[in-house]
């Protein structure tokens, strides 16, 4: 920061400081004692009247004229401030259009999603029947199959008979052969 950056600030701060405490109730009582202690004075005998009206109407004069320079810093100051928090504003309001287009979109991918959760929820209703369809098909063929082994086992167990009896004829014709003999 430069010196002239620096003396600027001191300034202002100066001038904000001065500006605030002129309107403050200690300015009320330090310029009413003055002024009384300036009436007094003449009465004193301690200077002429003309003479403090024209000591008093003077410092009063240069007094105005640094007031009016303090307001008129420290309003320029303000206006400063207030065109910045009016830019600030302004961004504000571009960063709240902003979020409200965001929430309009998300809105949007909120009602999108339902409704791929609804065909989700179509699908899985879908693929439960053919599960559904495809359980019974099983149990339909393992009855199935269960009667086949069944007739399996009858034919199996006849079979079985017949070759007992088969071999037990084979026995018989090799004795009789053997006897024949």
């Amino acid at each position: 920061m430069s010196i002239r950056e620096r003396q600027k600030k001191i300034m202002e701060a100066g001038a904000a400081n001065v500006t605030k405490w002129i309107g403050s109730t200690s300015s009320v009582l330090l310029h009413t004692v003055l002024f009384v202690i300036s009436f007094v004075l003449p009465f004193m005998g301690l200077v002429s009247f003309e003479r403090m009206l024209l000591v008093l109407t003077t410092i009063v004069s240069l007094e105005a004229i640094y007031l009016s320079i303090f307001i008129q810093m420290s309003i320029n100051m303000s206006n400063q401030n207030i065109g910045i928090i009016q830019e600030d504003i302004e961004e504000l309001g571009e960063d709240i259009e902003e979020i409200g287009e965001d929430i309009e979109e998300i809105g949007e991918d909120i009602e999108e999603l339902g409704e791929d959760i609804e065909e989700i929820q179509k699908d899985v209703d879908e693929i439960q029947k053919d599960v559904d369809e495809i359980q019974e098909d099983v149990v339909e063929i393992q009855e199935e199959t269960n009667e086949e082994d069944e007739n399996d086992n009858k034919e199996n167990e006849i079979l079985l008979s017949i070759q007992a009896t088969l071999l037990h004829l084979q026995k018989e014709i090799e004795q009789l052969k053997h006897t024949n003999k």
